[in-house]
């Protein structure tokens, strides 16, 4: 009996071309970062090997420790003692980066729809972000954290996608099994893995990533109206 469906959030309920929303947050960070001695190329360099590190986290530590460590070496410095700065980056700064995302109204209704089911809500986000910018994206969405009864982010997480221990993990928090579960998400790498869990999946193709170039067709998949199908056959 499925009891809990996890949902992708970049891609599946807030609509976005990664690569262009990447390079918005990059360009808004490095300008604000700049007259504090932070190098733009160096910067750059030093975020991608963080979340390189989390990505590659054994579970030994929380991934927001794990980009820290990997960060400051990139760096060259202790970075953290400017967390501080990075936390005005991400409240004042930050929210901007909406402009480079879309946003589709089915996905918040379809939530509403799924939570009145009774299904239990998670919101498995690949925990790079610190919680303070995952609250912007689900807010992007037009949703907020307490919709969610788990929330994924950098900070409450020791694994990343497409690691099935981050399932596990969420499994875990839940106390459930896999075959309890549905996970939604656009990414055919880092959103079916879960069926090797034994996680029933979902693949949203409005903004698909499938940089394998499988076959999709072997998972059930589509837009919001077929998701919501799908989940009543349940």
């Amino acid at each position: 009996m499925t009891k809990a469906i996890l949902f992708d959030l970049d891609g599946t309920l807030l609509p976005m071309d990664q690569e262009v929303f990447v390079r918005d947050y990059f360009r808004r960070m490095a300008q604000f970062l700049a007259p504090h001695g932070y190098d733009p190329q160096t910067l750059k360099k030093a975020i991608w090997t963080g979340t390189g590190a989390m990505v590659n986290n054994d579970g030994s530590a929380l991934n927001e420790d794990v980009f820290w460590r990997a960060f400051n070496a990139a760096i060259g410095r202790d970075a953290r003692q400017d967390e501080a700065l990075f936390t005005q980056f991400y409240t004042d700064i930050f929210p901007q980066s909406r402009d480079s995302c879309g946003f589709n109204p089915a996905a918040a209704e379809a939530i509403r729809k799924i939570k009145a089911m009774g299904y239990r809500v998670v919101l498995a986000t690949n925990p790079l972000f610190p919680a303070i910018a995952t609250r912007s994206r689900i807010q992007w969405a037009g949703l907020n954290p307490e919709d969610f009864e788990l929330v994924t982010t950098y900070d409450n997480s020791h694994y990343c996608k497409p690691n099935p221990d981050y399932y596990r993990e969420i499994l875990g928090k839940l106390s459930l099994d896999g075959s309890q579960c549905l996970m939604v998400g656009n990414d055919v790498g880092e959103d079916m893995i879960a069926n090797t869990l034994g996680m029933k999946v979902f693949l949203l193709t409005d903004c698909l990533i499938n940089q394998a170039g499988a076959d999709i067709s072997v998972y059930p998949n589509g837009s919001f109206p077929e998701l919501l199908q799908c989940i009543w056959s349940l």
